[in-house]
């Protein structure tokens, strides 16, 4: 089978959508009956690409899209280069790593759209207005031209449920994004100054939903109730974004300036001495489509103080700190951080669900499916047309 995963777009850092790609990529190139494999890349994504990690492989062909850093760029490529791109090298099926405007009457083989959140209906503040709007337009367009969504999490297709028509829900399927240990760690510490201080850790994006606001004035206030060391840090790791300005503002005005360290780009094998090493991983979002850092968290063995809902529960209910951040989210926030600290560090949990060679045997189920579908229609099609020729020859 000849595959082509769509995974251009703007992010120029490795980040839960790129992760996606590239883990999915990995995961195919496991299955034997996987003959060509091809990855599509923006251009200012050719590094990403190749320190990604994906295996050397005859099978595996990357490509450059010819699209510039515009939205209105990247949107037309999706919907009119892809399809072109996809017949060009006679693929068997495409996969959007995530949703993507879709013309799906240009396509000659089935699709398949990974979906990650709903956060243009969840929290649309995420984008701002009036992105949220065309955000909104693009993922309802996406999700009824898709042969099948791939969901991440159960908490994911639950929640397309409320925001779909049944024609397009009943599409879904529940595919876990792709987590498995590290075996490689950096061996140098990437936290600047950093010496022997315990720091709290948060994999977050600068987005809304992740909450972080909330985590820094929780750290301060930890901090001059001395519940915990005065020498204590506060590290974010994640991409800016459109709350980048109010966090530093806060970190400025609460006087966390030596204390709270922003950081991206870090590799992936920094990132694992992070999690390695910090005190307790913190992530205190409001929403989440899968909670791939609680996945890494737990995978790595990291005291866990996590937000209460859903897709944090779907990955660890049962090794991690919960906490209901509804009411007085500072003060409880608080209280959970220090009763995790009180624990013993646990060992790594083993999370088989989410390990690539399973995972592999979901989408390559899935994309049979789809590829013989698409074979009896065709079917169909020429049985009908042969049938048309037929009565037309007679009535001659």
């Amino acid at each position: 089978m000849k595959i082509l995963i769509a995974a251009a777009s703007f992010a120029t850092s490795i980040s839960g959508l790129q992760r996606h790609a590239f883990n999915l990529a990995r995961c195919l190139l496991l299955r034997a009956e996987v003959s060509n494999l091809h990855l599509v890349v923006a251009p200012w994504q050719c590094d990403l690409a190749q320190t990604a990690g994906l295996p050397t492989d005859v099978r595996l062909s990357i490509h450059i899209a010819d699209i510039s850093r515009s939205s209105l760029s990247r949107n037309l490529w999706y919907y009119r280069l892809l399809p072109q791109l996809a017949r060009r090298l006679q693929v068997d099926l495409v996969h959007l790593s995530y949703p993507m405007p879709l013309n799906a009457a240009a396509f000659h083989c089935p699709t398949v759209v990974s979906l990650h959140d709903l956060y243009p209906y969840e929290i649309p503040m995420n984008f701002g207005f009036p992105k949220f709007i065309l955000n909104r337009i693009v993922l309802q367009q996406c999700l009824r031209s898709a042969d099948a969504i791939a969901c991440v999490s159960g908490a994911t297709r639950i929640r397309l449920k409320q925001y779909a028509l049944a024609a397009v829900w009943q599409k879904a399927v529940g595919i876990y994004n792709c987590v498995e240990p590290t075996l490689v760690l950096s061996s140098v510490c990437p936290l600047p100054g950093l010496r022997d201080e315990p720091f709290l850790l948060c994999v977050a994006q600068h987005r809304r939903n992740k909450n972080i606001p909330t985590l820094i004035r929780t750290f301060d206030r930890l901090l001059h109730s001395g519940e915990i060391e005065p020498n204590s840090r506060l590290v974010i790791v994640g991409m800016a974004g459109p709350e980048s300005g109010r966090i530093r503002r806060l970190v400025a005005s609460r006087g966390l300036g030596g204390s709270v360290d922003l950081l991206e780009d870090l590799s992936e094998h920094e990132l694992q001495w992070c999690y390695r090493h910090c005190a307790a991983l913190v992530a205190p979002s409001l929403t989440e489509g899968f909670g791939l850092p609680v996945a890494e968290g737990l995978l790595a063995g990291c005291r866990i103080v996590c937000s209460d809902i859903a897709a944090h529960r779907e990955i660890g209910d049962g090794h991690c700190q919960f906490v209901s951040l509804r009411e007085y989210a500072v003060e409880a926030l608080a209280g959970a951080i220090v009763d995790a600290l009180r624990k013993p560090k646990g060992e790594p949990i083993a999370l088989p669900q989410l390990s690539a060679h399973v995972l592999a045997r979901q989408y390559m189920s899935l994309y049979r499916r789809l590829v013989l579908s698409e074979s009896h229609a065709e079917d169909a099609r020429a049985a009908g047309s042969l049938k048309i020729g037929t009565s037309e020859s007679r009535s001659i």
